[in-house]
């Protein structure tokens, strides 16, 4: 007699397991140490599709060719945001770094890969002005993970690869969860409690 009944969560968790194990062990052949950080998962796809590798380093640019030219990489959920996310620590070093490679622009749908953009240093400059400008202007002060608008790559990006069968990208409408609504966050105040004795 067949079992119909269905299979409990835990149970369709320790049947997968097996293969998210194969999962990161590919993944670790390309120096990602753990494919559900830092969109490990989602780098190991783009590494592979690409052609490029790592060194597994968090230092220095994402990724290397054969021929040893790097790259930055950056991925997007579309199904979350519209915009790139950069660095938290944003300086006149970083952008120097930044200014010597091409850049990949990932556009995901939850996990599902859409398409790869990618732009030059000369397409990516009037980003790296703004950046310096701004932190001069601040005092010398790192901007905290500046963005880059999906809009602007898929406007002077060049389109490097697109699923199987599929001819074009087209940006879906954004649509808020509303069973995760948007706070606006409240400053931390940082207080010095002092006993008295």
């Amino acid at each position: 007699m067949i079992n119909t009944a269905s299979k409990s969560d835990k149970e369709k968790f320790i049947e997968l397991f097996p293969y998210i194990r194969e999962y990161q062990k590919l993944a670790s052949k390309y120096k990602i140490d753990d494919i559900f950080q830092d969109n490990g998962g989602k780098y190991l796809q783009l590494l592979m599709i690409l052609d490029l590798t790592t060194d597994g380093a968090r230092e220095g640019n994402d990724a290397i060719d054969a021929e040893g030219n790097e790259y930055e990489i950056k991925t997007v959920n579309i199904e979350l945001q519209h915009q790139f996310t950069t660095h938290h620590h944003m300086n006149p070093t970083i952008i120097a770094k930044y200014r010597k490679v091409d850049w990949y622009f990932a556009p995901f749908k939850n996990i599902e890969l859409q398409v790869i953009y990618k732009l030059t240093p000369d397409k990516m400059e009037p980003f790296y002005k703004k950046w310096e400008e701004k932190w001069y202007s601040d005092g010398g002060k790192d901007i905290n993970n500046p963005k880059i608008p999906l809009n602007y790559v898929m406007n002077n990006g060049e389109v490097v690869w697109l699923p199987e069968g599929v001819e074009s990208f087209v940006k879906p409408r954004l649509i808020r969860n509303s069973n995760r609504p948007v706070h606006k966050r409240t400053p931390r105040i940082n207080t010095i409690l002092s006993i008295d004795d």
